[in-house]
């Protein structure tokens, strides 16, 4: 009997999804395990899986079409099955591929006098070979193997408007496929100045990603009471304590994994500031699960690092690599973007001395990070110059207050004064 294929919730924010990819047609023999799409959530553009065996028989949302969680978007069943009681039952699906039922006879005669002869099945309309007396710069660039490369038409038309060279690109699509992602990070040649003579703009549609970071940093700014403090720390034996640790050779420590540590560890002495607000209760968490706000092309995401506060500085970086790595290709998972006790926005590299930062539901308290500056300051009675950064918490005033906060504060202070503490 068919079955029905919907709309997975993959992630605990997402309402919809947009279908960035079909990687099956209807007519294919689909199995368990095979990928049929990839899904564009609210934080990721993730695999959807196939858990039916049979034949693709309907396709009912097109390739970048939204569909709310729980809507059919396929049927999968015996080849040649009624599946109109299904379809009746999801009016709201339009077919986006019906199934051929005859062939063209010329194109098969066609295909037989050039000698053409396929190299394997074919699965997805991105994947047919270009004819052989096409350049072979990009169409049909040889890889190692000496098997034609593949690349989406997408990816394609934006590699020659750009004069992207294929053969230098690593798909990260279904059997290396060159996709569009791909392509978004690769520099380009800087284009002529074109003289812009009249009035014009661009209507970008909102992603998911966006919808997500405007729903809920919107309900975070207008219903929990935010209030804000600032501290200035004094970085000198942290910038010292860097360099030695660099020097010892391993992974690069950076200071944004210093204060990723130092928060977590401050947060032991200040569990209050590591709650969150559930409306008729605060939950005090004895985890520490630090989110890492990271930017991304189409917005924030916001990787945890969880137990943070019993990992090394390697063992920070080391992840936050991974999770920046996965962010940029849209490859995190939710597990991994889930379960934050609280959060760490750094601008520091971007040049920003001071900000404030929206508190990132359920978390009661955000840290937002400036940038290391060299600036003079008084040391016994002496002006010298010193490394200084600025530090401002954000507060939930329902679950946190003022003094609590300031506690908080005063205890990371501590901490990345005086490093070695971190290490006790």
């Amino acid at each position: 009997m068919a079955e029905v294929i919907k709309m997975p919730k993959m992630s605990d924010t997402m309402t919809e999804g947009v279908i960035v990819e079909w990687h099956k047609k209807v007519g294919d023999v689909v199995k368990p395990g095979d990928i049929l799409a990839e899904v564009e959530t609210d934080k990721a553009t993730m695999e959807l899986e196939n858990f039916v065996k049979g034949t693709l028989l309907h396709i009912g949302i097109e390739k970048g079409q939204a569909v709310p969680v729980d809507a059919v978007i396929a049927i999968v069943g015996k080849e040649g099955e009624d599946i109109q009681a299904l379809l009746k039952g999801d009016s709201s699906s339009k077919p986006a591929t019906e199934k051929t039922t005859e062939e063209n006879p010329d194109s098969t005669r066609d295909e037989k006098e050039k000698g053409e002869e396929k190299a394997e099945p074919e699965t997805k309309k991105e994947e047919k070979e270009a004819p052989a007396a096409e350049p072979a710069k990009d169409t049909e660039t040889k890889s190692s193997s000496d098997s034609r490369l593949k690349v989406s038409p997408l990816a394609r038309k934006i590699a020659e408007e750009k004069g992207i060279a294929l053969n230098a690109i690593h798909g990260s699509g279904e059997y290396g496929r060159i996709v569009k992602r791909d392509l978004e990070n690769v520099p380009v040649a800087g284009a002529a100045f074109v003289p812009v003579t009249a009035e014009s703009y661009e209507d970008i549609p909102l992603s998911q990603m966006r919808k997500t970071i405007a729903r809920r940093l919107g309900e975070s700014m207008f219903t929990a009471p935010h209030f804000y403090l600032t501290m200035e720390i004094d970085m000198d034996a942290a910038v010292d304590s860097r360099k030695r640790l660099n020097e010892m050779g391993g992974p690069k420590i950076s200071i944004n994994d210093m204060i990723v540590k130092a928060a977590a560890v401050a947060l032991r002495t200040n569990p209050k500031v590591n709650s969150s607000w559930l409306g008729d209760k605060i939950r005090i968490n004895h985890h520490i699960h630090i989110g890492v706000a990271m930017a991304v092309d189409e917005g924030l995401v916001v990787p945890v690092v969880k137990f943070a506060d019993q990992k090394s500085f390697a063992q920070i970086n080391s992840e936050v690599k991974i999770f920046s790595a996965k962010a940029k290709s849209k490859k995190l998972q939710p597990e991994e973007f889930s379960s934050n006790t609280f959060t760490i926005s750094n601008l520091g590299m971007y040049g920003i001395e001071e900000f404030t930062a929206i508190i990132n539901p359920p978390d009661s308290c955000i840290l937002a990070v400036g940038g290391v500056k060299e600036q003079p300051v008084v040391k016994g009675g002496q002006i010298r110059i010193g490394n200084v950064m600025k530090v401002t918490l954000s507060c939930d005033h329902r679950s946190v207050d003022g003094a609590t906060g300031s506690a908080f504060l005063q205890t990371l202070k501590n901490y990345l004064e005086a490093p070695m503490l971190m290490l006790v």
